[in-house]
C-alpha cells in the first residue's frame, strides 16, 4: 500500500466495561461508523457526503484501555482516520 486513505467516521455509541467482585472500570468499547445525512441540498455539496460517496460504508470498533483516554469521545463525535502503512 503506498497510497495512504483517509475514512471521515463517526461515534455511534460508547460502552463502558467493568470487571472483577468491585466492578471496576476496565474499559471502553467504541462503535464508529461512516459519516452520512439523511437528506443533502440540491448540490450535494457537503464534507460528509464527499466522504460517503467515495466511501458509504463503513464499521469500526475499538476497545480502549488506556485510563486517559476513557470519556473522550461521544456519540456523534466525527473524527478523521488515517490509514498509511506501517512497517
Amino acid at each position: 500500500m503506498s497510497v495512504p486513505m483517509r475514512a471521515k467516521l463517526q461515534v455511534g455509541f460508547v460502552q463502558e466495561l467493568f470487571y472483577g467482585p468491585d466492578n471496576t472500570k476496565s474499559g471502553e468499547i467504541l462503535s464508529f461508523h461512516g459519516v452520512s445525512k439523511n437528506k443533502y441540498d440540491e448540490t450535494g455539496l457537503d464534507e460528509d457526503n464527499t466522504f460517503a460517496k467515495f466511501s458509504p460504508s463503513a464499521d469500526l470498533k475499538l476497545q480502549v484501555a488506556n485510563p486517559g483516554l476513557w470519556g473522550q469521545f461521544s456519540p456523534g463525535d466525527k473524527l478523521y482516520v488515517d490509514f498509511t502503512p506501517a512497517e
